[in-house]
């Protein structure tokens, strides 16, 4: 293997952990202001899927596919927390984790109902990859990874630089102080949804362009989702991304060694080593029992 080679995986890998990044963010962010690990997350991010093909079919801009991914999964997430989870988020954890689960079910069942599950593809034009002394680089994945990084921006810059995200940080920190500091936990609240959803449409429209749309494709990305924001460390949202780009690089950098089928195994073998060395993922810190 050349080191052109090992460039080539590592690129694979980034590609690939971005992708993930995004709704192991959505992941992270729903663990940490509502407490639980939302079993949907995947499902929405297949909803948005399903939207911004059509609107690509529709309009021949993957500008509207990535609209249209963003507000079907924004609305599919909202609907979802008014309906399913609302009533249930001060339960337990076991009791709103089944709840994301059967609303999982829901969402797929439907997505089947509706529109089959024939896979299908977006439509789009072959490019020829760029090559620099042996290192091969796709202007669609490129792009890709260029509107993860994007979306990626935006969100942090809502939860540091704005008055929403501090909101939202101090529901993450106490949710009990910060209901009696007058803070508006419901708009929090509904924003967090918002915005999770948003990034799951969008994450499942791009898995859609460089793979297929299926009413399965959500599951598919949220086992990898959860691997991330475990390994960063749950309720972190910078952790969730870099634990995604980690697994990412590291099951690309895997496969000449345990070979394309187990390197996906790999990813949840490390998660685990990290769950018995650090419980709380690489980038939280320990909090002792008040």
């Amino acid at each position: 293997m050349t080191f052109a080679d090992v460039v080539n995986l590592a690129i694979n890998g980034l590609v690939a952990g971005l992708l993930v990044a995004l709704p192991a963010l959505a992941v992270s962010l729903v663990y940490g202001l509502a407490r639980f690990p939302n079993a949907a997350t995947g499902d929405v991010a297949t909803a948005g899927a399903f939207a911004g093909l059509f609107a690509y079919q529709a309009s021949g801009s993957l500008a509207m596919a990535g609209i249209a991914g963003a507000a079907a999964g924004a609305a599919v997430s909202v609907l979802a927390y008014q309906l399913a989870f609302k009533p249930v988020i001060r339960r337990s954890v076991i009791t709103t984790l089944l709840t994301s689960i059967g609303v999982g079910f829901f969402i797929r069942a439907v997505l089947g109902v509706a529109f089959g599950h024939t896979q299908r593809t977006f439509d789009m034009p072959l490019q020829r990859a760029v090559r620099w002394h042996g290192v091969m680089l796709n202007p669609t994945d490129a792009s890709l990874a260029a509107v993860t990084l994007g979306v990626l921006a935006a969100v942090f810059l809502l939860l540091y630089a704005s008055p929403m995200g501090r909101m939202m940080r101090a529901l993450a920190d106490d949710p009990d102080l910060a209901r009696v500091s007058g803070i508006r936990t419901e708009s929090a609240m509904l924003t967090m949804w918002a915005v999770t959803g948003a990034v799951c449409g969008i994450a499942g429209t791009m898995v859609g362009m460089r793979t297929v749309v299926s009413p399965d494709v959500g599951w598919d990305t949220l086992l990898p989702a959860f691997a991330a924001a475990v390994v960063g460390g749950l309720g972190n949202p910078l952790g969730a991304v870099v634990g995604a780009v980690l697994l990412g690089v590291l099951q690309e950098l895997s496969t000449p060694v345990v070979g394309f089928v187990y390197k996906i195994a790999l990813a949840y073998v490390f998660m685990l080593l990290v769950l018995l060395v650090r419980p709380q993922g690489l980038f939280n810190r320990v909090q002792g029992v008040r």
